[in-house]
């Protein structure tokens, strides 16, 4: 499957790809789950965007505030209230991952994510669709979760690892997952 065709024949994710280039935020992407997501519902035979539980937009800019990044989430919510925006500077979230170093960048951010078939991202740059993918599509197409690196490489990321698993018990939603730990 070319993910990159599939998100490009898709008007409603193409829209909110277009809303995020919109903002003008250094170095952002739709990401992390709201890509998994698609791309397992699509392969279930579902519609992508119907189980997004959100809209995940990462990006990476040292002189936005926390409070300034929660402001853009709620003018996003205001203003497409069909959604349920999430927007996160990658400058403050290595605070949510022991023993990581701040990130230097959205994409060095989305390498360190806890499973390798949630570090996805894509953005529209210059009107065309980019993909990041920094460990393939392997994982994502064949339902395989399992650590990044940066998680196996420390027990309390491992943990982390462990009881997100748990909590969001994919198994149920996608039935043919295969997780590794």
């Amino acid at each position: 499957m070319d993910i990159k065709a599939l998100f490009l024949k898709d008007d409603e994710l193409v829209g909110i790809l277009k809303i995020i280039a919109a903002l003008k935020l250094k170095d952002s992407w739709l990401a992390a789950g709201t890509l998994r997501n698609y791309i397992w519902n699509v392969l279930s035979g579902k519609p992508g965007l119907s189980d997004a539980s959100d809209i995940d937009i990462v990006f990476f800019d040292p002189e936005v505030t926390y409070e300034k990044t929660q402001v853009i989430q709620k003018q996003l919510q205001a203003s497409y209230p069909n959604y349920q925006w999430e927007v996160k500077n990658q400058v403050f979230m290595h605070q949510h991952s022991p023993h990581t170093a701040p990130y230097k960048s959205a994409r060095d951010a989305v390498s360190k994510y806890p499973e390798r078939c949630t570090a996805i991202a894509a953005r529209l740059q210059d009107g065309e669709l980019e993909l990041f993918l920094p460990y393939g599509d392997e994982d994502i197409l064949n339902f395989i979760v399992q650590p990044t690196l940066h998680f196996l490489s420390d027990s309390e990321r491992m943990r982390v690892y462990c009881e997100r698993l748990k909590k969001k018990n994919w198994q149920e939603k996608w039935t043919c997952l295969k997780i590794f730990i």
